[in-house]
């Protein structure tokens, strides 16, 4: 490991250690269907801690980046996955294009929507439009059978606003319609919900025309900013994490 990525690895350890919540850290597994341990630090507490550790840090070079985040995911705590994705979301501008397999295999390893939300939309989207080459890539993605690597297809695109390519959206939305994974038909409907407030009435005929590909959960999420549904303008926990305001 370079010294980039040692002392930044170092620095995380040694702000988050001692600050071990036994107590809190059994909720939070819980919360996260016992999918992985936790130190037990809530998120506002640990980008404090984070942001002390970090302060001073220099932009890496990619390879250093990409060296810290890898070990930051071999640390058994979550908390240490979630402070890899946020250094990977501060510095994704570093990134060249060859650097998305390394995403990828982030994506899919310890994998849960609460690190590839924002990998796929404020690392992978960000790539995408700088590096059209990697198009191929989201292409592959949104027919792939890992259900995180299409989550991340039809997410990647989330934050775009003006930018975002309405006619590979809505392909990748129709191409796994019929998908039964809760995870996809809900990404299906928080990519068109948020498209809405760009293009209403694009994703309004879109649902119109689509109504019985779709599932109820797509078709629901999609509209709720175009119906004025009470509660459509609060986010999730899982779409603030994605925006990186968890």
């Amino acid at each position: 490991m370079g010294a980039w990525a040692q002392g930044t690895v170092q620095g995380l350890v040694q702000a988050f250690e001692p600050e071990r919540d036994s107590t809190r850290a059994v909720g939070m597994r819980k919360y996260m269907r016992e999918q992985f341990p936790f130190l037990g630090i809530p998120t506002t507490k640990r980008r404090r801690l984070q942001k002390t550790a970090l302060k001073g840090t220099s932009p890496p070079e990619p390879a250093e980046l990409l060296n810290a985040a890898r070990q930051l995911w071999d640390l058994d705590e979550r908390e240490y996955q979630y402070a890899g994705t946020e250094l990977l979301i501060r510095y994704e501008r570093v990134l060249p294009a060859n650097a998305l397999p390394s995403i990828e295999k982030l994506i899919t390893t310890k994998v849960w929507w609460d690190t590839v939300d924002g990998l796929a939309s404020r690392v992978v989207g960000p790539m995408v439009q700088r590096y059209p080459e990697l198009v191929s890539r989201m292409e592959a993605w949104a027919a792939s059978e890992n259900t995180w690597l299409a989550r991340s297809a039809i997410l990647h695109q989330l934050l775009q606003k003006e930018r975002t390519d309405e006619e590979r959206l809505f392909r990748y939305c129709l191409q796994r319609a019929g998908d039964r994974e809760f995870f996809i038909r809900k990404a299906i409907g928080w990519a068109l919900r948020e498209y809405s407030k760009t293009a209403p009435e694009a994703v309004r005929g879109f649902v119109a025309e689509h109504e019985h590909e779709l599932s109820p959960l797509s078709r629901r999420e999609a509209l709720l900013w175009l119906t004025g549904r009470p509660g459509s303008k609060r986010r999730t926990a899982l779409e603030a994490a994605a925006s990186g305001e968890a």
